[in-house]
């Protein structure tokens, strides 16, 4: 892998260089920065986050900082979920919208003290958004991107690796929750999350400068569970039921289209962006939903560049929005965003790249597993 940065618009992760000696095949351009996304063996790699347990760079998972006396302020009107019960040291996954009740982005918001939040945000400009908004209303809020750049143990095995790391207290630690602490002189947030359903930790780490020696201890204390390196997973991501933010929505997806509808709290002031939009479209009731699709494939689908038609008697009725083969399945899977008047158990035809004509699939609830 060459070590030059192709471009200055993006960043290298604080992990890059440590990533590259590890053997990682490719990046994604998220947040401006450089995301890992293989090491070479890609069933191998599904498999060691299945059965066993695997660190991740995803240090593109920025955090968003909200600090001043009206940091609470501002975190509720960008949110659609209720904050009023957030206590410190608790994260909740919420979705932001614009004013029409578009999602544009589905952080985890972290509440480090009574006015300072993160918000851990998927691939788009929250930073500028949320600036935006603190002037409009004429908020005293201090909004910046502070130097955190996470790093993800992430498998049925992450809890004992974990408190190898730190102690046995980290198994007590509740889902979304999180504590300041250190790895010997490293100043980290550990949390219990990760982009998977295998359950893992991510370690929010607050000096870029100590980011080797951190995989380095990681990597370490992994040895005697068979660690190795990994990216957030497609296959596992689609099984589980996992949202990917930009990929499987568009410039129109609203947050009940995507099965985050549980996340919105109608109750909430209009002063909160997209809250009038929202009760509007909850009382119309949304045009699409997310479901599974089971492809009539006997072999991996091939990679999917962009969204593809799905036609139901001759008529199109919503779209594939990722695709990849289930190893623990033996079947090609993928999602729909499609009209609500499809269901369950519906057959349909999609698009497929490099496939001469459609593809039979059914529709099928999520998660697959």
């Amino acid at each position: 892998m060459h070590k030059s940065y192709p471009s200055t618009r993006v960043r290298p992760s604080p992990f890059y260089e440590i990533t590259l000696s590890e053997g990682v095949t490719g990046f994604s351009a998220y947040n401006h920065m450089f995301m890992p996304t293989g090491y070479g063996d890609p069933e191998g790699e599904y498999w060691r986050l299945i059965r066993s347990v695997s660190m991740w760079d995803v240090a593109v998972e920025r955090q968003v900082q909200l600090k001043g006396p009206d940091a609470a302020v501002l975190a509720q009107i960008l949110s659609s979920r209720d904050l009023s019960n957030c206590k410190i040291g608790q994260g909740k996954y919420v979705a932001i919208c614009n004013h029409d009740g578009i999602l544009i982005n589905d952080p985890i918001l972290l509440k480090l003290e009574p006015q300072l939040f993160w918000l851990f945000i998927a691939d788009s400009n929250i930073w500028f958004w949320a600036r935006a908004i603190a002037a409009e209303r004429k908020l005293k809020v201090e909004i910046s991107e502070p130097d955190v750049s996470p790093l993800a143990i992430q498998g049925p095995k992450a809890e004992d690796v974990t408190a190898a790391l730190f102690g046995d207290w980290v198994r007590g630690l509740k889902y979304f929750w999180f504590k300041e602490t250190y790895l010997e002189d490293i100043p980290l947030v550990l949390a219990r999350s990760g982009w998977s359903k295998q359950g893992g930790f991510e370690l929010y780490l607050r000096d870029s400068g100590k980011a080797q020696k951190l995989w380095q201890r990681v990597k370490e204390a992994g040895q005697p569970w068979g660690i190795g390196p990994g990216s957030p997973n497609p296959a596992e991501r689609i099984e589980s039921g996992l949202l990917s933010y930009g990929g499987d929505t568009d410039e129109n997806t609203n947050p009940f289209e995507v099965r985050l509808g549980k996340y919105v709290n109608l109750d909430l002031p209009d002063e909160v962006i997209g809250m009038k939009a929202l009760k509007k479209i909850h009382q119309q009731g949304p045009k699409r939903h997310q479901l599974g699709m089971v492809l009539e494939l006997p072999q991996a689908p091939p990679p999917q560049y962009r969204w593809k038609a799905i036609y139901k008697n001759g008529n199109k009725v919503g779209d594939m929005t990722a695709s990849i083969w289930s190893w623990r399945l033996e079947k090609a899977i993928a999602y729909a965003l499609i009209s609500r008047d499809c269901q369950a158990g519906d057959r349909v035809e999609v698009e497929v790249e490099s496939a001469a004509g459609l593809i039979g699939a059914t529709l099928c609830e999520l998660p697959f597993l």
